[in-house]
């Protein structure tokens, strides 16, 4: 038996909306002021800790130094995107150097000079990391001249300009914060300068033009970091900029006003925002030190024979030519003085303020991580090398010795023949490891001077015992087709006159 309920529509309707009042009649209580509360929420310990580090209300927090270029910025730049600027090539650009300080801040600085040092960088990673070569690239199709120079003439307030010529893209001067300064800068090198030859034309990169301020010391010398801001630019051929601009600003013109909005305005001036300080391991000429002093002679007046000429060595060999070995290492127990002192010497001079308070157990501490994460790629690499390095085996490894015996309980007692025996078996002899690395004849001859303690100066010939006793001339091919870990006795014989000597590998 079925049974079959049978009412109207007005009754289902009315009793569905009843019952969906009654759903709703809950809903709100629980999730009420009472129970979530939005002061209770900005009270827990994330939301204070993050409250912590807002200045107070009405207070912001300005930067020190305000750099701003007197050149105008692209309409074409999307909003939260960096600004761009147009440059011309050679063109002289004002840079306005502004005290930025409130009251009574920073009062030290109060009469006193600070230095700036201004750089056009790459603004590509990728081309940040192959800097070397790509400025010394240009340097090879741009001899004598430079990447970035000093108006004199028109700059004002700024004192002591100098320039290196191994430093092709930076500059430096004093002023005073006190007094009204601007710095008239010109970009010699153009974006497209640094593209792949493509088909269907060429694409500039664009530029950084950065400023890094220091203060004096406690050595007397301006080291003290205070401020840096860099800004994006493109640099095109004369008057190219200004056609780039009307171009940029004619396709903003045919947008519609909703497009429009996603646009930034253009600028008269340029504001250079804040930035890291850019590191001390910036291009250096390979013939140059690491860290060159400036020199005062004036900006325009480098020629080609000014510039140092570049040799064919790796970008990797920029130490110290006198010293071919491998960077002093680190120790562990090293004090916070020593560190930073090792930091300095390795050319890490830009991390040493944020290094202060580590020891030399600190540092070495640090993974390979984390120094990227604290210096980036590229110096992060660098310094984990520099604390993890290992001595490099060198391209040749000689063994000599003098031919009159040392006298050693400590020594192996050998007799002679092709493999380094000698014809009395009761003799001792004391052989010293050359280590060659540009595998030459005199590279050998010098090495060899310092064991047989004899002057450089007073050595004439140096001969090898070939077959059947001949004396074959020592050299540059005779060492390079050395075999590794070759021994050989030094004989010392005088020559004619009696002042020189000639010296015989056996």
């Amino acid at each position: 038996m079925a049974w079959v309920l049978k009412m109207d529509d007005a009754t289902i309707e009315s009793g569905l909306v009843h019952d969906f009042d009654a759903s709703l009649s809950g809903i709100g209580q629980e999730l009420g002021a009472g129970a979530y509360s939005m002061s209770d929420v900005l009270a827990l310990p994330i939301f204070k800790q993050e409250d912590s580090s807002l200045p107070p209300d009405g207070e912001t927090k300005n930067p020190p130094f305000q750099y701003v270029l007197c050149a105008a910025t692209s309409p074409a730049v999307k909003l939260h995107d960096e600004t761009l600027t147009y440059l011309n090539q050679g063109q002289s650009y004002e840079v306005r150097l502004l005290d930025n300080r409130k009251s009574g801040e920073l009062p030290e600085l109060n009469n006193k000079m600070v230095k700036s040092i201004v750089r056009v960088v790459f603004h590509d990673r990728r081309l940040q990391y192959t800097e070397h070569q790509q400025l010394e690239g240009w340097k090879w199709n741009r001899p004598g001249d430079r990447l970035l120079d000093i108006d004199i003439p028109m700059s004002v307030g700024i004192v002591e300009p100098k320039t290196n010529p191994s430093q092709l893209n930076a500059a430096e001067f004093l002023w005073d914060i006190n007094k009204r300064a601007s710095v008239f800068v010109q970009v010699h090198c153009i974006s497209t300068e640094f593209t792949p030859r493509k088909h269907g034309g060429e694409k500039g990169v664009p530029f950084r033009i950065q400023i890094d301020t220091f203060t004096e010391g406690d050595s007397g010398e301006y080291t003290e970091h205070l401020h840096s801001a860099s800004c994006q630019i493109k640099v095109f051929k004369p008057k190219g900029a200004d056609r780039k601009q009307k171009t940029d600003r004619e396709k903003m013109e045919k947008r519609t006003a909703q497009e429009k909005e996603k646009y930034q305005p253009s600028y008269d001036t340029t504001i250079l925002s804040e930035c890291s300080p850019w590191p001390d391991t910036a291009y250096v000429s390979t013939n140059q030190a690491a860290t060159p002093s400036f020199t005062s002679a004036p900006l325009s007046t480098y020629t080609a024979s000014s510039v140092p000429d570049s040799d064919s060595s790796s970008p990797n060999h920029q130490a110290d030519p006198v010293s071919h070995g491998n960077t002093e290492q680190l120790s562990p127990t090293a004090s916070i003085q020593d560190t930073q002192k090792w930091l300095v010497k390795n050319r890490f001079n830009s991390y040493t303020r944020l290094f202060s308070h580590f020891s030399g157990s600190d540092l070495l501490k640090l993974t390979r991580d984390d120094l990227v994460q604290i210096c980036g790629p590229a110096d992060g690499i660098r310094l984990f090398n520099a604390l993890k390095s290992r001595s490099v085996r060198p391209r040749l490894t000689v063994y000599v010795c003098q031919e009159s015996p040392s006298e050693s309980p400590l020594l192996e007692r050998r007799g002679n023949n092709e493999n380094g025996d000698h014809s009395n078996p009761s003799s001792l002899y004391v052989y010293h490891a050359l280590y060659l690395e540009e595998l030459t004849a005199a590279e050998l001859i010098s090495k060899m001077a310092c064991v047989c303690s004899v002057p450089l100066g007073k050595i004439n010939q140096v001969y090898r015992q070939g077959p059947t006793g001949i004396h074959i001339l020592l050299s540059d091919q005779m060492v390079y087709n050395l075999s590794d870990e070759s021994c050989f006795l030094i004989s010392t014989l005088k020559d004619e006159s009696g002042e020189g000597f000639h010296l015989i590998l056996k």
